[in-house]
């Protein structure tokens, strides 16, 4: 079996892999099962936003009827007035610090829409690999993006700070119900990786 492999892929392809990549999702957020209809019909819509950008690590030389190859995902796109996510963080950020700082953020801004490893994949660095190359050469300011808010310390949260992203909302709920999202946000071109501090 072959070593994973990055790759870009266009509209296309992306749609004709979304049930691999849900199942990474699945495997990954362990969501009810009754919203993963809900999220592909979401990723579907996401592929049409403008700027999309997409990347996968597959494992080549998988059996298909065993495994799927995908071992991971990722994608983004420009943010606009309009987009649920956008208009929703939007909002909170003007209720907290005004207007102005939610324009700062989220005028020029590339949205991380997902990016998620399998867990028997994690610990390899490819969600690092993934963002990296996602967000290198976009042209937005910004880059922008949620992850559940466990606990301050997780792998994604502690990946995301090492690239020189901070919270811009802690323990926020989006509406409808579920768990408690960070949202984080940093300047483009990512800062380069600063790993974290040994502790003695």
């Amino acid at each position: 079996m072959r070593d994973p492999k990055l790759r870009e892929i266009d509209q296309r392809a992306f749609l004709r892999r979304l049930n691999p990549m849900l199942d990474v999702y699945a495997a990954a957020m362990e969501p009810p099962h009754e919203q993963i209809p809900g999220r592909h019909t979401i990723m579907e819509r996401h592929a049409a936003y403008p700027g999309f950008r997409a990347f996968v690590v597959e494992r080549r030389g998988a059996l298909p009827v065993l495994t799927s190859p995908v071992q991971g995902f990722a994608y983004g796109f420009h943010g606009t007035r309009g987009q649920w996510w956008h208009d929703v963080v939007h909002q909170a950020l003007s209720d907290l610090e005004g207007p102005e700082h939610a324009e700062a953020w989220l005028d020029d801004a590339f949205e991380v829409a997902e990016l998620h490893v399998h867990p028997q994949a994690q610990g390899r660095g490819l969600g690092r690999t993934l963002l990296n190359a996602l967000c290198e050469g976009r042209p937005e300011r910004t880059v922008v993006l949620s992850t559940l808010d466990r606990r301050p310390d997780t792998p994604a949260r502690n990946l995301y700070r090492s690239v020189g992203m901070v919270d811009l909302l802690s323990g926020f709920e989006f509406p409808g119900g579920g768990p408690p999202y960070a949202v984080m946000g940093g300047m483009l071109p990512l800062a380069p990786y600063a790993s974290a501090p040994r502790r003695e």
